[in-house]
């Protein structure tokens, strides 16, 4: 699955307790719900955070503990059923959308398997040095599948949460902004065509389908600085984007039409015409500076052609992200911030940089999810893991305020059908 081995330099005692961080991040994104919240499932593409808590415990035990563990016996031999994603050479498992009729096991007994599964892992890497480098891959793969749950869960439990008439918050979270302030005027910056190397280069972890780096060949093009925020979007809304076919692809028009949409996914009007957003700290006032979320592939194109725009291919993307200097560590919004949702560009943010590239948003770009030149699926149940997805969905870059910061980097290719709006998904214009 991963062509980069985690660093050699890490020791047992620092890989321990990176695990024990990251198991205790999944479990604290859980504290603030009921348990009714953790079993509820509303929709197909939203996984109940009680599956979710064992699910990767089950990836742990499978993967790690069932090959490197000598005589370590499975926590509920029924759980491989009840619990496995889409693993299909490890055998059948629930259906997708019966997840949220797992009402047992109860949240109380997936504790105690998390419980039960972090003693023996922890016991594993208390002699890490002695495990083959194909356990500490398997460690670091399972660290980074984990994460990504956490970003599930994030959005999951919004999602989860806004069905309810009650509109309940998740937590309080900081004071609200201005929501009237709105963000400095957009600039268009100009990048150099050219070739160009793509894919991930440096040290560390990638997933298998930011491999191998290859040349791409790019013509002149411009970006926005900055993304596009609620205030401008609404001007599309307001100027009847959502009834106006010109502006979409046809079958993103469709879609539009027979899922009666009017705005993005939490947007609220009230009955004097003001425009609410549900959030995770519950109802609040649109805030106008803040990047526009929560849009499907088609509303993101629908917005830059009535703009006069398009989107980005993933490899402009990416040039732009390495030309500006983006990184994780320079700024963004990350799930360990209590705001959980994207933030403006600041008053003040230099026009001739490139803001708000990692972190904030994942960024539709116009680019089908394919393998890159030379990919090679890797053998074993761990191929199953990005290979086979790579069909009929688009790229999205730059992460999100639901991904863990650690996660963030500038290769990293997420990808969703053109119809999903439940992450925190926005847009970049390019031209």
């Amino acid at each position: 699955m991963n062509d980069v081995l985690p660093a050699p330099a890490a020791t047992a005692a620092a890989l321990a307790a990176r695990y024990r961080a990251v198991r205790a991040q999944s479990e604290a994104l859980c504290r603030p719900l009921l348990p009714e919240d953790t079993v509820v499932q509303p929709t197909l593409d939203v996984s109940p955070p009680k599956w979710h808590l064992a699910h990767t415990t089950w990836f742990w035990e499978t993967m790690l503990l069932g090959e490197f563990a000598p005589g370590y016996r499975v926590f509920h031999p029924e759980f491989a059923y009840l619990f496995n994603s889409y693993y299909n050479s490890l055998g059948s498992r629930v259906n997708r959308a019966e997840r949220g009729t797992l009402t047992r096991p109860a949240l109380a007994e997936v504790l105690a398997y998390r419980a039960h599964v972090d003693g023996h892992l922890l016991a594993l890497l208390a002699d890490a040095d002695a495990l083959p480098p194909a356990a500490l891959e398997l460690v670091e793969i399972g660290l980074q599948h984990e994460q990504q749950h956490q970003e599930l869960l994030a959005t999951d439990i919004k999602y989860i949460l806004s069905t309810s008439p009650l509109h309940p918050a998740y937590t309080p979270g900081p004071a609200p902004a201005d929501a009237a302030a709105l963000a400095p005027p957009a600039a268009w910056l100009p990048v150099p065509g050219g070739t160009y190397p793509v894919g991930f280069r440096g040290e560390g972890f990638c997933f298998d389908n930011e491999l191998p780096v290859h040349e791409a060949l790019v013509p002149d093009f411009e970006l926005q600085n900055r993304l596009v925020t609620n205030a401008e979007y609404l001007e599309f809304v307001a100027a009847g984007g959502y009834r106006d076919f010109r502006h979409w692809l046809g079958e993103g028009w469709d879609l539009a039409q027979a899922q009666g949409w009017q705005a993005p996914l939490y947007w609220v009007q009230a009955a004097d015409g003001q425009w609410l957003r549900f959030t995770h700290h519950g109802l609040r006032p649109l805030e106008l500076a803040a990047p526009v979320t929560h849009v499907s592939f088609y509303e993101a194109d629908a917005y830059a052609q009535w703009a006069g725009a398009r989107l980005p291919t993933e490899q402009e993307w990416e040039v732009a992200a390495r030309r500006f200097g983006a990184a994780p560590a320079t700024g963004g919004t990350w799930l360990e911030s209590p705001r959980l949702d994207p933030a403006p560009v600041p008053a003040d943010a230099d026009p001739a940089q490139c803001h708000q590239m990692l972190g904030e948003c994942w960024q539709w770009t116009y680019s089908a999810y394919h393998a890159y030149p030379g990919y090679r699926r890797t053998a074993g149940p761990l191929g199953e893991y990005n290979g086979k997805f790579m069909v009929n969905q688009l790229v999205l870059r730059g992460a999100s305020c639901a991904t863990p910061r650690s996660h963030g980097r500038l290769s990293y290719r997420n990808f969703f059908h053109a119809d999903k709006r439940w992450q925190f998904t926005g847009i970049r214009l390019a031209r």
